[in-house]
């Protein structure tokens, strides 16, 4: 627990206390509709930031908690975000300069933001959209970088010399737009159902105690890839923006989300040096000795690499942390990582797979790796009939995959048998224990049952 980035134990109980009481009544405070909000330093009294009580019965999911016992993000003291935020740090933001003065700099002051509308974190502090040619500085051009590293001439070394450091400069101008820093105690959420944050790449780092709900995340966009060659083959396009990324993040409560690549899809990109001209990174990346976090009734779709959870073999740093809570989430079009754990204990149950008919890219969905301990129960995948069931797991370095429940197109499976029965032979086979069991959890479901709600329920917009 670290000191000066998290509220007391103490405080936080009596934050869901007064959270408890508030919704019981009904008198849960929120920002007037069509109020101008200022972020932190200005005339709060002229903006119209203060709150006024809603109608009676109304629920003001801004001021929620996570539940007791509702996985990770439960445990030690578990995770209010920004419900003790005073009436000035409430705010309603509708573009991005107005979300960056709310969000403070990442500061640790409890608070409240909620995104009304569609936000892009591709615009000007004067909001005029802005494009990758308005990043593009010091004569960065793409004909020229493809030009000047083409494998066939440049060789395996990693790109330098002038275009590199043009697209490093011209990429830093991008970042210092989309990457938005989330502090300790702060609670994001979208208003309604039509909630959108487009372009950005929500970073919560060296934070604690945070909630993210009700929002469409999509399209962290990147207009400058770097070329990474590989001594031993081809190499590939690396990207860097993930739409939400948590690194030394602790008590996080991500819930109805939905996050894809609306708009520009990865598999309509060309293809250079014979690689896919990537643009996006992860949908939700889980490392640096994250903790503590509990992921639930979100929808990730339509993506590659959807969520790493530890992001690197080497990363010892990450051993007893990476404790991760994924239930009631729907992964459909995700070609691999839903996710890939690394050193991390995982509780994934109550999930649902979907892969479309015409994937037929799909990698794997389950990514058991170095020393993960994932404990998977009653999930369900949808599949097309060029994809077994022996393709839904994938190790590297792993030993162990603890599975119950699972469905199959329907039928009941065994996703470790099958796993050890047909894999390469390169990979060691996998045992059922993972060496822990959960206990912060709610009810179970069958996965049948799960699928039904998941279908139904899950993602922004959807919270009942």
């Amino acid at each position: 627990m670290r000191a000066g980035t998290r509220a007391g134990l103490g405080a936080r109980k009596r934050a869901v206390r007064i959270g408890a009481v508030a919704g019981v009544l009904g008198l849960l405070l929120g920002t007037p509709a069509g109020a101008e909000t200022r972020a932190p330093g200005t005339d709060a009294a002229s903006a119209g930031a203060g709150t006024a009580p809603a109608a009676a019965g109304t629920r003001d999911i801004s001021r929620e908690t996570l539940a007791d016992g509702d996985g990770w993000a439960a445990a030690d003291g578990g995770t209010t975000g920004g419900s003790a935020a005073d009436d000035a740090h409430v705010f309603t933001v509708r573009t991005r300069a107005e979300l960056v003065r709310a969000l403070d700099g990442g500061s640790d002051t409890p608070k409240i933001i909620k995104i009304a509308g569609a936000i892009d974190a591709n615009t000007s502090d004067t909001g005029r959209r802005l494009d990758c040619e308005d990043y593009a500085t010091d004569g960065y051009d793409l004909k020229k970088y493809l030009a000047a590293y083409d494998p066939r001439t440049w060789g395996s070394a990693k790109p330098s010399g002038e275009q590199e450091e043009a697209r490093q400069a011209s990429a830093a101008r991008q970042a210092e737009r989309v990457e938005l820093r989330v502090g300790s105690n702060t609670t994001i959420v979208g208003v309604g159902d039509k909630a959108v944050l487009k372009g950005a790449s929500l970073q919560v780092r060296d934070a604690d105690n945070v909630i993210i709900r009700n929002i469409e995340v999509r399209d962290a966009y990147d207009c400058f890839p770097v070329w990474q060659p590989n001594t031993g083959g081809l190499g590939d396009w690396k990207t860097a923006y993930d739409t939400i990324w948590l690194r030394g993040a602790t008590h996080v409560w991500i819930d109805h989300v939905t996050a894809f690549d609306k708009g520009h899809l990865d598999e309509d990109e060309p293809t250079y040096y014979g690689r896919n001209f990537l643009r996006h990174d992860g949908l939700l990346d889980i490392t640096n000795a994250s903790d503590l976090v509990t992921v639930s009734w979100s929808r990730f779709a339509d993506h590659d690499k959807a969520m790493l959870i530890g992001n690197g073999d080497t990363a010892t740093g990450d051993r007893g942390k990476l404790r991760v809570t994924l239930h009631h989430n729907e992964f459909e079009g995700v070609v691999q990582r839903a996710p890939r754990v690394r050193f991390g204990q995982v509780h994934l149950y109550n999930n649902r797979y979907v892969v479309p008919e015409d994937a037929h890219d799909y990698r794997y969905s389950l990514g058991i790796s170095t020393e993960s301990a994932v404990y998977a129960e009653n999930n369900a995948f949808i599949t097309p009939g060029h994809v077994e069931a022996a393709d839904l797991v994938k190790s590297w370095n792993g030993t162990a995959l603890h599975q119950t429940g699972t469905l199959f197109n329907g039928y009941p499976v065994d996703l470790l048998t099958i796993y050890n029965a047909y894999n390469s032979g390169s990979e060691r086979d996998l045992t059922a224990d993972v060496g822990w069991t959960p206990t912060l959890h709610g009810e179970i479901d069958s996965a049948r049952q799960a699928d039904r709600e998941v279908a139904r329920n899950a993602g922004a917009g959807r919270i009942r």
